[in-house]
């Protein structure tokens, strides 16, 4: 972790602006082609939903921009690594929030996704033991496909990018998935997100 320069970063007046802001977040929702990361998915014995995490937390990675933070000194943090913080639904319908450790490699991630499973089946802790910064905040919708979406807002000063996934629905020989990203607007402009979106894609199409 390394701390940015504000006053030779060259969005230093946008975060100034949009960081002076009661609800800096802006939101975005488009559609991508998950037909090979389910075919995938199905050859190599891994979770769905962990083939579309992790090709998320690649592209997260991959985009300098969604791995800054606001920290309590109002400096702006650049992490070398950004984790994933999914949530999990339990047999009672009742969810828990976890911390999985990103890898590269699939089967480590996903190795580290089903521990948390495991832990957040066997207790009632809506919150992880880890609570920090280095992550995205990730949800699923898998019942309903969506156009837009709306995440609570606490209220307190947040600079972590909230990501949402609908069910997975056939268009013709295709897959597809929505996308919601929200993300604040002092650190993160729509060419991130665009950006994004084109290495999410990448990702997903790559075995």
């Amino acid at each position: 972790m390394k701390v940015l320069d504000k006053h030779t970063w060259n969005r230093q007046s946008h975060f100034e602006f949009f960081n002076s802001f009661v609800d800096p977040y802006f939101g975005v929702t488009f559609k991508v082609d998950v037909t090979k990361a389910y075919q995938f998915s199905r050859s190599n014995d891994v979770s769905f939903f962990v083939k579309y995490l992790h090709a998320t937390m690649q592209a997260v990675n991959d985009v300098e921009n969604f791995k800054y933070r606001i920290n309590e000194e109002n400096d702006v943090v650049v992490f070398d690594t950004i984790h994933a913080s999914p949530t999990i639904l339990r047999p009672n319908k009742t969810f828990g929030f976890t911390f999985v450790n990103y890898d590269d490699d699939i089967l480590k991630f996903q190795a580290s996704f089903l521990k948390e499973k495991e832990r957040v089946f066997n207790s009632k802790d809506l919150f992880p033991p880890v609570n920090s910064m280095d992550c995205v905040h990730c949800s699923s919708l898998p019942w309903i496909s969506f156009t837009g979406h709306k995440e609570p807002f606490k209220g307190d000063k947040d600079s972590i990018p909230k990501l949402a996934f609908s069910k997975m629905e056939s268009c013709g020989t295709k897959k597809e998935m929505d996308i919601a990203v929200n993300v604040n607007h002092a650190l993160v402009d729509g060419y991130h997100v665009g950006l994004f979106n084109e290495k999410l894609q990448f990702h997903l199409n790559s075995y």
